[in-house]
């Protein structure tokens, strides 16, 4: 079994390895692209009636979503920011580190976050990574890491004193001679 301080991980957090979401982000440009794009049929002075109310009607929405994708995108750098932190303190970023797995508990991150903000799939993303990563009881045993009190591990890690060898016993000269008889 590989043990894992108690207290967590100590030292520096790593540096976040991940670019921002370009998928909200594309689709925050293509969003800005159609506001703006309407804002200029809107100025046309010959645009009045159904078709104006139309591309008004329009405008709002996209502005609500040019709003909502701001606060997600705002929203998710944020919660990702905090969340690494909490990881890299847990006892499994102990084994993390040596494993070299930031990228991976990066995506974990991601995936967790994007299930907070609501999307499904992520969530199913996310259980599988917290399990292959040991963030469970279940997979920290199929990962034989065992979390023990940090008094624990550093007793464990210290050097024991070794005693010395017990003198020998006097060995018979003819071995069959320890046998008895029942």
């Amino acid at each position: 079994m590989t043990r894992l301080p108690a207290g967590g991980r100590k030292g520096r957090i790593p540096t976040w390895p991940l670019i921002d979401d370009v998928r909200k982000a594309a689709q925050l440009d293509v969003t800005e692209g159609v506001v703006a794009r309407l804002l200029a049929e809107l100025g046309d002075p010959e645009l009045y009636g159904a078709a104006r109310a139309s591309k008004e009607r329009k405008l709002a929405a996209a502005e609500l979503e040019v709003a909502v994708l701001t606060r997600q995108i705002a929203a998710q750098r944020g919660l990702e920011t905090t969340l690494w932190r909490e990881v890299w303190r847990t006892p499994q970023a102990f084994a993390w580190e040596r494993l070299s797995w930031n990228r991976e508990i990066a995506q974990y991150v991601r995936w967790k976050v994007l299930a907070e903000l609501g999307d499904m799939d992520a969530s199913k993303e996310a259980r599988q990574l917290s399990d292959r990563l040991g963030l469970t009881p279940l997979a920290l045993l199929r990962l034989r890491w065992d979390v023990v009190p940090d008094e624990e591990l550093a007793e464990r890690q210290r050097p024991q004193p070794v005693a010395p060898p017990a003198p020998a016993a006097q060995q018979p000269a003819d071995p069959r001679s320890i046998l008895h008889a029942v």
